[in-house]
């Protein structure tokens, strides 16, 4: 017996009681927050501009994503000892990789320094390296995964297991996007990358907030069915308005259903981009100049593309290289890469130099990489494998300084050593560039706050002007 006359089981069993008791309020708490977010957002857009925590360094983001994984010594962190210790073993510096490599492979292509910085970058990419000035090369990148599934996911998603809000649905959620006739978050992908539309999902978070995927750049088939050729646009506005109105009760009747809000903010974009997506996806309007600044194909259509989307206030735009995997080179990096590089160097160069020049660079944010690296060991005669160990990606224009490397690898360029950042730390940085305190873009689901970089993520500010 305890003081008072009460027996230890009584007291176990009230206390049970009362920890379960103060689990079930816990879960009405958030039941009645989601209900009140839902009353007090049933009539308001939720894609409408919100106030960011802090003053932004950039406005919007686009992500020239080159999946499959570009090699880091072959395009922006020069070895010159893996040249030195061709075809010899790698020794302490080897690292596990996905598959079984044989000795140490120089890059194929030679490097040279580019713009005032004296940045080295290889001759893969003279365009961009022209542009360098304006670049900052992250050499120290890792991931937690040298498989592309895991590492695709946590590129675009800061998580290796489906399903969690991509990037681009985060930053719709946290600041809206500024142009209501066009989405927030479009995507652009001739076809599907390896994983597919789960690396632009919303997954909890309201629909309305998922990538818009476009795979077809021709500006009459961008969207299947946008236009209504039946009835002209004041019926269709009538048909929508009454179609609103009918859902509204039917939301109302159920206190609320998020799916059938996002259903009806879809409605609504899908109306208004009749006017205004055809003419932002018709790259045919751009003086001639612009478009051979640019060159040909689907990629240089794409860049030129997401140009006139972030001009016309889309939030971000994802710009996949190809379907696939189309910079895994396991079998001939020399032949791949070169292949690949010729066919976006020009358009990632052009991209950069067109933001520029209409002013819009300082507060466009440009990403460039893959979902990991490449070893420095040969896979087969002449390929590279998987590498999650140490790898490059960059930056340029929103905030941050141009013509400067941050980080490093070893000798090899098998492992980031100095200043490493990890995934999870670019989104940080990224989100703390859009003016967004990643630690507080949280989404209350199933019982615990939700954020794109988990419980992780440094800001990288020695990066930041």
């Amino acid at each position: 017996m305890l003081n008072g006359g009460i027996s230890r089981r009584d007291m176990l069993k009230s206390s049970g009681t009362g920890l379960g008791m103060l689990g079930l309020a816990g879960l009405l708490a958030d039941e009645a927050r989601g209900a009140e977010a839902r009353a007090a957002g049933a009539s308001a857009n939720p894609l409408a501009p919100k106030v960011a925590h802090f003053p932004a360094r950039a406005k919007r983001v686009i992500h020239l994503f080159m999946n499959g994984g570009p090699s880091q010594v072959d395009t922006f962190d020069p070895k010159p000892e893996l040249t030195k210790q061709h075809g010899k073993a790698p020794g302490a510096a080897g690292k596990a990789t996905e598959r079984k490599t044989g000795a140490l492979y120089k890059s194929p292509f030679a490097f040279k320094k580019y713009g005032q910085s004296g940045i080295e970058v290889s001759e893969l990419f003279p365009e961009i390296g022209a542009c360098i000035d304006d670049i900052c090369v992250i050499r120290s990148m890792h991931t937690n995964i040298p498989n592309h599934e895991p590492g695709l996911l946590l590129m675009t998603c800061g998580n290796t297991q489906p399903i969690r809000p991509s990037m681009g649905s985060w930053l719709t959620y946290g600041l809206g996007t500024e142009n209501q006739n066009l989405p927030g978050f479009v995507v652009l992908c001739p076809g599907k990358p390896v994983v597919g539309p789960a690396l632009w999902n919303n997954s909890f978070l309201p629909g309305v907030f998922q990538g818009c995927h476009i795979s077809s750049l021709d500006p009459k088939r961008v969207i299947d069915h946008i236009r209504n050729t039946s009835v002209s646009a004041g019926t269709q506005r009538e048909q929508l308005d009454l179609l609103n109105r009918l859902n509204g009760l039917h939301r109302d009747a159920r206190g609320g259903d998020d799916q059938l809000d996002a259903r009806i903010q879809s409605l609504e974009i899908a109306y208004r981009m009749q006017t205004e997506a055809q003419e932002a996806f018709d790259v045919s309007r751009e003086p001639v100049k612009v478009r051979e600044a640019y060159g040909k194909g689907y990629f240089a259509d794409a860049c030129l593309t997401a140009r006139r989307l972030v001009e016309r206030g889309v939030r971000m735009v994802q710009v996949f290289y190809g379907s696939g995997q189309p910079w895994d080179d396991h079998g001939d990096i020399e032949k791949g890469h070169r292949t690949k590089a010729k066919d976006s160097d020009k358009a990632v160069a052009a991209l950069l130099r067109d933001l520029k020049q209409q002013g819009l660079l300082d507060e466009t944010l440009v990403l460039w990489g893959g979902e990991f690296g490449r070893t420095p060991t040969s896979e087969g005669a002449n390929g590279r494998d998987h590498n999650n160990h140490g790898f490059t990606v960059w930056l340029a224009g929103g905030g941050v300084k141009g013509g400067m490397t941050y980080g490093a690898t070893d000798e090899f360029g098998f492992a980031a050593v100095d200043k490493k950042v990890h995934v999870h730390d670019l989104h940080a940085t990224i989100l703390h560039l859009m003016g967004i305190d990643h630690e507080k873009l949280t989404y209350r689901y199933s019982g615990r706050d939700f954020r794109l970089t988990d419980v992780h993520g440094v800001v990288v500010k020695d990066i930041m002007k």
